[in-house]
């Protein structure tokens, strides 16, 4: 057997070895370079312009729901104010009829209290003549027996009658007045 020559360095590789993987490497490098990276650089490209376009678009919605956000928040707003002023306005107007209703009825009751009083008084009027009437006949029937004498002279017995109910008027009124 023949012995097997040993290379001065067994880490570098023969020089034909390193000739042809260089030629190799160049070949990939070449078919690499014109066929496989513009391709590959086209795809990162259009993936670039899709998260740029992404990006603006989520922007812009971002944008657009900020002022969407604004207008509702301002209409919220003024649907707010509008409320208070119509919630004040049927306030208002629960107070005035509340009022016009109070008016109103203290205006009826006071008729009502005045109708009241006429009648009353209408009725005392009436209680007085009936009483005074009967009282001065009693009175007058009285006097007849006690006088002996029929009182038919309408003046006397009118005059006699009067001067009965002074008399029982201002003895009812002493102690009226004492008490």
């Amino acid at each position: 057997m023949a012995p097997v020559e040993v290379p001065a360095n067994i880490l570098l590789p023969a020089g034909y070895d390193i000739f042809w993987s260089a030629v190799a490497l160049a070949v990939i490098a070449f078919v690499l370079g014109r066929k496989v990276l513009p391709k590959f650089t086209a795809m990162l490209d259009e993936r670039a312009e899709r998260i740029e376009g992404g990006l603006k678009a989520g922007e812009e919605a971002r944008e657009e729901a900020a002022r969407l956000r604004a207008s509702f928040d301002a209409e919220l707003a003024d649907a707010r104010r509008e409320a208070a002023r119509i919630r004040e306005n049927a306030n208002e107007e629960a107070r005035q009829i509340l009022a016009e209703a109070r008016q109103k009825a203290t205006a009826e009751a006071e008729r009502i209290s005045a109708n009241a009083a006429r009648g009353i008084e209408a009725e005392r009027q009436v209680a007085e003549i009936s009483l005074r009437t009967e009282v001065g006949m009693l009175a007058s029937e009285l006097a007849s027996r006690i006088v002996g004498e029929s009182l038919r002279d309408s003046a006397l017995q009118s005059r006699v009658i009067d001067r009965f109910l002074d008399e029982l008027e201002s003895s009812n009124a002493v102690p009226a007045e004492e008490s």
